[in-house]
């Protein structure tokens, strides 16, 4: 089943959320002090305004001026840009995502998230995912 279009975030979306989920609370020129390669000030408003308009976030005035903050839960932020992920970049199969990602970084994961990964497929095959 397809993510509901408001779920899909851009790039730069998603770096606006996860500035917030940081901060909590941030204004758009906090947004924008935070963010690699900053858009204009106008540009970071405008996304504001679709973060928004998806439900992602809402606002309240403070002192003169807006503060922004997530509404939607990082999990579930988090799942929908994974879904994404999955279908754009390895036609929807979890196995080939999976693969890709212990191709590529075994070296660096340590036992314990080796052992956590077994546990989560145990699980899995027993119907508790």
């Amino acid at each position: 089943m397809a993510e509901p279009a408001e779920d899909k975030l851009s790039r730069r979306e998603r770096q606006i959320m996860d500035v917030l989920y940081q901060r909590q609370r941030a204004s758009a020129a906090e947004i924008r002090e935070s963010l690699a390669s900053p858009p204009s000030y106008s540009a970071v408003r405008a996304l504001l305004r679709i973060l928004e308009d998806k439900g992602h976030i809402r606002h309240a005035e403070k002192d003169l001026r807006y503060v922004y903050f997530p509404t939607v839960s990082r999990r579930r932020v988090r799942r929908a840009a994974l879904r994404h992920l999955v279908e754009t970049f390895f036609d929807g199969s979890a196995a080939q995502t999976v693969a890709t990602l212990l191709d590529s970084s075994t070296a660096r994961m340590s036992e314990s998230e080796l052992d956590r990964i077994s546990e989560l497929i145990a699980k899995a095959r027993k119907g508790g995912a």
